[in-house]
């Protein structure tokens, strides 16, 4: 199994708030998040983990290079492109997906360890196209509702809240089947992962939700805070 991290993006909030570091260098819980995503997918059991940033922050570059060059852990793959959106990002990144079952997530998502293992030991033994991590815990300033039946098979995805109890976490694990429907979206000018979503829906992928008790992105400097939080009270559970 893959494991790909979205990294491209500018960061533009964080920086006009003061943080200096590009968003993937910035620590959380005492590592830089592309650092700790990398070491939790390799403790999950990832035999590739691929990573796209872009060419705004040679940093965020030359750090990635220096983590694969470590060789601890599964080879890493390095993509540097700007991009227009994260749906352009995990095309750039799909040509080395497309032979293996995979999980995609952006550098700032947040979770909790514990369940992340427990998630991705469920897609292994799930038989649906795709598992897609979702949360009750409502944090992102456009949230994207996922409407889903007793049994947790997804039917929809919302802009609005249509009586829909969870959100999603934007945590992705699909088998390669997925990229056919995400090359549609980008020959169909698409340039967001909820439309993305929508599509694996219409495409008649059978798409399951697996709850995460909380997922936060780091979006702005008072996130870092609420993140070290959650990560804290983690710990002491």
């Amino acid at each position: 199994m893959k494991f790909a991290i979205i990294a491209a993006g500018e960061g533009s909030r964080l920086s006009q708030e003061g943080i200096a570091l590009p968003k993937p260098l910035v620590r959380i819980g005492g590592e830089p998040m592309v650092d700790r995503l990398v070491r939790i997918f390799n403790e999950n059991g990832a035999e590739e983990i691929c990573i796209i940033v872009n060419r705004l922050h040679p940093q965020t570059e030359a750090h990635v290079r220096q983590l694969a060059a470590r060789g601890e852990g599964a080879p890493i793959r390095l993509a540097v492109r700007t991009t227009p959106s994260s749906m352009h990002s995990f095309y750039e990144l799909s040509p080395w997906l497309a032979d293996a079952p995979f999980c995609l997530t952006t550098v700032d998502t947040i979770f909790r360890e514990d369940e992340f293992a427990r998630f991705i030991e469920a897609f292994r033994q799930n038989d649906a196209d795709g598992l897609m991590g979702v949360t009750d815990y409502v944090d992102d300033e456009k949230p994207l509702y996922v409407a889903a039946d007793s049994a947790l098979r997804i039917t929809g995805f919302h802009d609005q809240n249509e009586g829909d109890r969870y959100v999603s976490g934007g945590i992705y694990a699909l088998h390669p089947a997925a990229l056919a429907t995400l090359r549609r979206c980008m020959a169909q000018g698409q340039s967001r992962m909820r439309n993305f979503q929508r599509a694996l829906v219409q495409d008649g992928l059978r798409l399951q939700a697996w709850p995460f008790s909380k997922v936060l992105d780091v979006d702005h400097a008072g996130d870092i805070a609420k993140a070290e939080q959650f990560l804290n009270e983690t710990e002491s559970v």
